[in-house]
């Protein structure tokens, strides 16, 4: 059997499906304790507004280090699905012969960024539960102003702003359009669609001023600002009417992790 109809075979299982579908509610945990960081920064408190600040927050938690296992699992779970569409191409749980048709290049580039994404946060969770995690700006400040010494590392920078930002942007229109409601196995109903689109709207305005202070600290050599959503939420509060901007975006926050919820149960897969 080729390794595509391995992996199809693989996606083909009800138990596997099911497997990935816990990484839905572990993204919707993180996104509401993010949201309760930055209700807490308006406030006037301190904290990283980012995924390693929400796993520092879940490791000071009683039972926090088995809490970060299970969050490890579920991420790791849904990393390797994305890895499955990457290769057969969108929802392949739905597709007996998933590995014999064509899909979109975008959708498979999609996919395995999210792959990245969902790796790179299950690896943290594995840090933070053997107690040597760190705060997700101490290390992506050092990582830029490493990075900020020589063209080509402002280059890659300059790129990974974009791309945030660019990702941002999407995850506006996504939510704008309620073209999320595709991700559906069920028509939208009003609470999900409202979920879905304050949710993808906030993160994605939040994401997209991400991307810029990445890339206008670049130009600065300022790599305080270069730790993405932490930086942005700062941002954001320092602006004129910050703080109820940041309230605004602590509610976007939690709508999308409660719409991460709901994927658990109507994801299309």
């Amino acid at each position: 059997m080729s390794f595509k109809g391995a992996v199809n075979r693989a996606t083909d299982s009800r138990t596997v499906e099911w497997i990935a579908r816990a990484g839905y509610p572990v993204s919707g945990l993180l996104h509401v304790l993010i949201a309760y960081i930055i209700l807490q920064i308006a406030f006037g408190s301190t904290g990283d507004a980012d995924q390693t600040g929400a796993l520092a927050t879940l490791a000071a938690q009683p039972g926090g280090e088995a809490s970060l296992w299970v969050v490890a699992f579920g991420l790791v779970a849904l990393a390797l699905w994305r890895l499955a569409e990457t290769v057969l191409g969108l929802h392949p749980g739905e597709h007996s012969f998933a590995h014999m048709r064509e899909s979109p290049l975008i959708n498979r580039l999609k996919a395995f960024g999210l792959a990245l994404l969902y790796l790179g946060l299950a690896f943290a969770a594995v840090q933070f539960a053997l107690g040597v995690g760190r705060q997700g700006s101490e290390r992506a400040e050092g990582l830029s102003a490493r990075l900020m010494q020589s063209d080509g590392g402002q280059a890659v920078l300059v790129a990974v702003g974009l791309a945030i930002a660019g990702f941002g942007g999407y995850f506006v229109y996504k939510g704008a359009s309620k073209k999320f409601l595709e991700d559906l196995t069920v028509p939208g109903g009003p609470l999900i669609t409202v979920l879905g689109m304050c949710g993808h709207v906030a993160e994605g305005l939040v994401l997209f001023a991400a991307g810029t202070s990445v890339i206008g600290a670049t130009f600065l050599h300022d790599p305080t600002r270069a730790t993405g959503l932490d930086a942005a939420v700062e941002a954001i509060g320092d602006a004129q009417f910050g703080q109820t901007m940041l309230v605004a975006a602590a509610a976007g926050f939690a709508a999308y992790g409660l719409y991460s919820f709901a994927l658990t149960r109507f994801s299309r897969m």
